[in-house]
């Protein structure tokens, strides 16, 4: 593992991803992968539970890792891969929790307002499993603890994560990061040359729902478009 990244869904992981991949710092495992694995599910819902885990056979085949469920141990993760890097990716609190509640948490946590979620749930495949498996990892984990219907409480669980992250990881070992920034502060960071291209921007609100509606349409063959859980 190269490059470990511990902020939390709808901080800009899925542009990171897309980033790392440019870089040569990929593949790239992000929530969206975890039905790309099914085999690796029992292993993730027992680190869930407490047990210990082989983390090279969790990640086998990646080179770096983002977004949840990944964040969620971060600091099993960080201790076990020593050497890795470390970016936290960051955004204002409010429109985190804005974000998180328009998009993941329809769809994946037990909010009830959006109609398209309640469809997706049905008729997407993987769908109801992965609400199953991050009600259990992230609302009703550690870091959430079944509470997140309560904006302030919710926004002060995301600030102290990242003032954890920031505490427990040397300054030297990582870099926070607003994908806002662009290329510049991870290239440095990483070592590498930064692109031509423009940074990867990607799944807002609208482009999450998006690809849901896309997928509904085309016949609900495969959960992935809808599994990002970036921005």
């Amino acid at each position: 593992m190269k490059v470990i990244g511990v902020g939390v869904g709808r901080t800009g992981t899925l542009s990171l991803k897309a980033a790392l991949d440019r870089l040569g710092f990929g593949p790239c495992f992000h929530m969206r992968n975890v039905l790309d694995h099914p085999e690796r599910l029992p292993l993730w819902e027992a680190a869930a539970a407490g047990s210990a885990v082989d983390w090279d056979e969790v990640f086998a085949g990646y080179e770096s890792s983002v977004d949840w469920p990944g964040a969620a141990f971060w600091r099993e993760l960080t201790a076990y891969y020593s050497d890795a890097k470390v970016i936290l990716t960051v955004r204002d609190p409010e429109r985190w929790y804005d974000s998180v509640r328009e998009t993941i948490y329809q769809l994946f946590g037990g909010g009830t307002e959006s109609p398209l979620a309640e469809e997706a749930l049905q008729r997407i495949p993987g769908i109801a499993t992965m609400h199953a498996f991050n009600r259990k990892l992230v609302w009703d984990g550690p870091f959430l603890q079944g509470r997140f219907d309560d904006r302030d409480w919710a926004m002060r669980a995301f600030v102290r994560h990242n003032a954890a992250v920031c505490e427990e990881i040397p300054s030297e070992r990582l870099l926070v990061f607003d994908v806002s920034a662009g290329w510049g502060p991870m290239c440095d960071f990483l070592r590498v040359d930064e692109p031509e291209e423009e940074f990867p921007r990607l799944n807002d609100p609208a482009a999450f729902w998006g690809r849901v509606r896309d997928r509904l349409a085309e016949g609900a063959v495969s959960p992935h478009p809808a599994m990002a859980t970036d921005q």
